[in-house]
């Protein structure tokens, strides 16, 4: 059988690069030499609170040093990690540490109400990271290396954001989650050893933990942690620190580029790669002409590991699309309305994005009817729609669950957002379906007001605007302006909240 482990990302650079900077938080700096050391203490001290082979371990804590330690102390144990969504509730937590047969929650200290209330409450253990967490790893026996795991043992379960409903448990494997972070630093992305990342995403989450994490590490470069994303801070931490790479999702990259005007000075950045969400347009160029950096848009699921595609300098990049498949990834568009089995469409034609290769998930943890419809004649269903052109490059059209008919018509949310994005007055969007007497469903943009444009926007104008620039069954009958739009976990836009929220204003036009 053959063996593999995540832990070996940091244990091979501690053999290789021992003296080179792994991490910087704030003051405290440590190597790859000093890192291992930390995560082979705590892995003493998990083994000796009973932790073995396949036990799954929950793991709640931001963006500070205390995450990469715990995260591969407990794959240096041969256990599972199981992260755990900083946002939730102590109910959804509960569900999380019930639903993953949890033994253990490692909770930092800022969760602890949260973590501990859930934990006690199902019946699991808590250990607090920091004092209580070193104290038992100075008291224990380092493992002298990490336990070897078969390749497709699962490594982590992330749990899905639940767009759909109850968060589902995506169980990754060694193999997976190795090969990702490899093929992301060595072939999609321009990865050098002297780089330096800045980790604003948060490291629970998919991306965050194989892009930021797992990457930048699997090369040997240098991660800086910024445990509360705030763009002016996260400008001046890149300059402080000569960041040269970043990874945020669309939100992230509207920030920047409107602090930039105000910055004393701007990092100069090489690597720029966004995911999460689609990446309008107007956003990507408005940053890039702020920093003169390029930004490689990329997309994935926490089920492909989470990266599929990505705009890579080996084919070239172009804006609006999500470039090409990973190395030894396959993408193609399948037949939507065909969920039995899996037809693949010819160039250009629009359908359902699916997956095959190294990065596909293994199923979800205790759920073999939602796994089976999930995996389709080998295939990954996303459960997105897109397009992919005769160079290759695909394109996501919006998801398959969020596509408006109105009077017969199919319209895509995407394309609508893209219009008034280029608005001065918007500077976020969102475009639902709401239920229309007339028309079935109505076109709805939810807008958060920019600060450009003459004061506060007008809905008529929107409205306007987005006439002339849309065919006539696609541009919003009505807008609806919010100070923020509602995040899900991965920083997707919840567009079930806010059909739910506007659902009730009846058939009122």
């Amino acid at each position: 059988m053959a063996t593999l482990s995540v832990a070996a990302i940091l244990a091979e650079n501690a053999r290789r690069r021992p003296d080179r900077t792994a991490l910087v938080e704030g003051d405290l700096r440590l190597t790859f030499a000093e890192m291992w050391r930390r995560a082979r203490a705590q892995a003493g001290a998990l083994a000796g609170l009973g932790v073995r082979p396949g036990d799954r371990v929950a793991l709640m804590a931001p963006n500070t040093a205390e995450f990469p330690a715990a995260y591969y102390a407990i794959a240096a144990t041969g256990a599972v990690v199981v992260p755990v969504h900083l946002l939730l509730s102590p109910s959804e937590v509960e569900h999380v540490l019930k639903d993953s047969g949890a033994t253990l929650l490692l909770c930092h200290p800022a969760q602890a109400a949260t973590g501990t209330a859930a934990a006690e409450a199902v019946g699991v253990r808590v250990v607090t990271l920091g004092a209580e967490f070193e104290r038992l790893a100075a008291d224990a026996e380092p493992l002298r290396s990490y336990e070897t795991r078969d390749a497709d043992d699962p490594a982590v379960v992330f749990y899905t954001s639940g767009t759909t409903g109850v968060p589902k448990g995506a169980v990754l494997s060694h193999l997976n989650l190795v090969m990702n972070a490899t093929v992301n630093a060595f072939d999609a992305n321009d990865i050098r050893a002297d780089d330096i990342a800045l980790g604003a995403l948060p490291l629970f989450h998919a991306f965050g933990q194989t892009v930021s994490m797992n990457s930048v590490w699997r090369a040997g470069a240098t991660l800086v942690l910024l445990p509360r994303f705030d763009a002016a801070r996260a400008i001046g931490l890149m300059v402080e620190e000569g960041v040269n790479t970043f990874h945020g999702v669309p939100t992230m990259f509207v920030a920047l580029a409107a602090a930039a005007a105000d910055a004393d000075a701007l990092p100069e950045l090489r690597v720029c790669v966004s995911g999460g969400a689609p990446l309008p347009v107007a956003v990507l160029e408005r940053f890039e002409a702020a920093f003169g950096a390029r930004i490689y848009e990329g997309y994935g699921l926490s089920e492909t590991s989470p990266t599929a595609t990505v705009n890579q300098p080996w084919f070239g990049a172009r804006p609006g699309t999500i470039g090409h498949p990973l190395w030894g990834v396959e993408v193609e568009i399948a037949r939507a309305e065909t969920e039995d089995r899996v037809e693949l469409l010819p160039v250009g034609e629009l359908g359902e994005v699916v997956v095959r290769g190294h990065n596909v998930f293994s199923g979800y943890l205790g759920r073999p009817e939602a796994t089976a419809e999930a995996m389709v004649d080998g295939w990954f269903r996303t459960g997105d729609l897109g397009t992919k052109d005769e160079d290759g490059f695909l394109r996501i059209v919006d998801r398959k669950k969020d596509v408006i008919i109105r009077g017969g018509f199919n319209v895509y949310p995407r394309e609508v957002e893209e219009v008034l994005m280029r608005h001065p007055s918007v500077a976020q969007v969102a475009v639902i379906g709401l239920p229309d007497e007339l028309h079935g469903e109505e076109v709805c943009a939810v807008v958060v007001p920019g600060p450009g444009g003459d004061g506060a926007p007008d809905a008529g104008a929107l409205t306007e605007w987005a006439k002339e620039r849309l065919g006539r069954h696609k541009y919003p009958r009505r807008v609806r302006f919010v100070e923020e739009l509602p995040l899900g976990p991965s920083m997707k836009v919840l567009k079930r909240e806010l059909r739910a929220r506007y659902a009730d204003e009846g058939m009122a036009r």
